[in-house]
């Protein structure tokens, strides 16, 4: 009677564990993936798991900066492999969720004519024991796996909008530059004629012809650099062609305002996944360290159900306990282990969260930065020069001044033109890296734009 108690006590506890087991989800955790980045870049975060031929439409006009994050959040081979991980961690999941399988075991001994058969039946009941537990560890697990996931998912937005941003600007300071090389040409031309007539010296003439030798190489450089930057972004949307990608002729605009962050430092520990990420992990370390405690001494138990026949007896029934002797290992070097991952999880965390606060402060003083020069340069800069340009060819048509001094302040409007475009690319670059701090994706920070240099195209004054 004891016995078929017993019975059903471990038949009524295996069967509240596997109703406990966990199971694949529909979506294979890709809609908390898709939430949690969604949250964070928005609407770009819908392209996560569409088809291809929504590539194919977002292909046919020229792209946004949220229309290339959409493309590569579909098509990024890379991307793609990396949420692989979530897979492997639901499969985990589900494996630490799953029964061990039972052990037969089967012995035949013949003496003579004498048969004797022994069968048995294994569970492993420390397994089976520890199962809760370690099926919170592997919950834990995945959950950080949908962190990483979606930090994965931020990176690879920001990495795509800086390619973006500077395939644009690229381009379009290959017409800035084509526009100086016109205007040095006809320079050179009419250096060249006046010279011929004797009206113009030797070396005037060499200036004229060094500027445009000088333009000529600036505007090969801008050229190959705007190759180089479209290539980039062509990698980042996983496009095999390049003639499938088109680009808007100029960035976009600067917004009217600059954002304003109130207290920023604290949005940023609410929302950062690597905060997340690095209290999630120091909690499954604490899972972790608990269950090891929990089996320091008794690491291998089986019990189980033992029959045994010997030609002439009666048949035998019985039962079968095997369990680890803790004699030379006492589980020591297990919780040393387990106690310093837990320490160093700790200090992570800690590290992560003084680390945040810090780059949200630097990334915010550089996006006002950029935003306060762009603008400089958009209202006031830019605005004058073209007014000098003016003034200028109002005195040349009153043959105030000769044509090479109007050439002179063209070019110089030109390369105030080119210095515009780059302070705005450097504020849209320093947007997207405001963005990711405030999102926190682990491992990956956008290198600030260094200011180009001004070449000789851009600085030499007029006659």
């Amino acid at each position: 009677m004891k016995h078929r108690l017993a019975s059903r006590a471990v038949a009524v506890a295996v069967a509240m564990i596997v109703s406990a087991c966990a199971s694949f989800s529909p979506d294979g955790g890709m809609g908390e993936v898709r939430t949690l980045a969604r949250e964070r870049i928005g609407a770009p975060a819908d392209g996560l798991g569409a088809s291809r031929d929504r590539v194919d439409t977002l292909l046919q006009a020229p792209l946004t900066a949220d229309a290339s994050v959409e493309v590569a959040l579909i098509n990024n081979a890379g991307l793609q492999a990396r949420l692989a991980d979530l897979g492997i961690a639901e499969a985990d999941l589900v494996q630490a969720g799953t029964l061990r399988n039972p052990v037969l075991a089967y012995t035949n001994k013949r003496n003579a004519e004498v048969v004797q058969i022994e069968r048995s039946i294994l569970v492993n009941v420390a397994a089976l024991v520890t199962m809760p537990l370690a099926l919170e560890i592997e919950q834990r697990r995945l959950a950080q796996a949908k962190v990483a996931a979606a930090a994965d998912v931020i990176a690879t937005a920001a990495m795509t909008r800086e390619a973006y941003f500077r395939a644009v600007a690229a381009q379009e300071m290959v017409g800035y530059y084509a526009q100086v090389k016109v205007a040095a040409e006809a320079g050179r031309d009419l250096a060249r004629r006046m010279a011929d007539a004797g009206n113009w010296n030797k070396l005037a003439q060499m200036r004229e012809e060094l500027f445009y030798a000088d333009a000529t190489a600036q505007l090969a450089r801008a050229q190959q650099s705007a190759i180089s930057e479209r290539e980039r972004l062509i990698r980042m949307l996983g496009l095999r062609q390049s003639t499938a990608l088109q680009l808007p002729a100029r960035l976009p605009d600067l917004p009217g305002a600059p954002m304003t962050l109130n207290a920023a430092e604290q949005t940023a520990m609410d929302a950062r996944l690597d905060v997340r990420l690095t209290n999630l992990e120091a909690e499954s370390v604490e899972r972790t360290l608990g269950l090891t405690r929990a089996t320091r001494f008794i690491n291998v138990f089986e019990a189980g159900y033992v029959n045994e026949t010997e030609t002439g007896d009666a048949r035998k029934n019985g039962y079968e306990i095997a369990i680890e002797l803790p004699l030379f290992d006492w589980g020591r070097a297990r919780i040393a282990r387990a106690e310093a991952q837990h320490r160093q999880a700790l200090a992570r965390a800690a590290e992560t969260e003084v680390g945040a606060r810090s780059q949200v402060r630097e990334g915010y003083a550089a996006y006002r930065a950029a935003y306060d020069l762009a603008k400089h340069y958009r209202d006031e800069v830019v605005p004058l020069r073209k007014r000098i340009v003016d003034e200028s060819t109002l005195r040349y048509n009153a043959m105030m001044i000769g044509v090479f001094e109007l050439l002179a302040d063209a070019r110089e409007q030109v390369a105030s033109v080119n210095a515009a475009i780059e302070t705005t690319r450097d504020f849209w670059l320093a947007d997207t890296t405001l963005q990711l701090a405030l999102a926190g994706s682990p491992d990956r920070a956008i290198t600030s734009p260094s200011r180009t240099t001004s070449s000789p195209v851009a600085t030499r004054q007029g006659h």
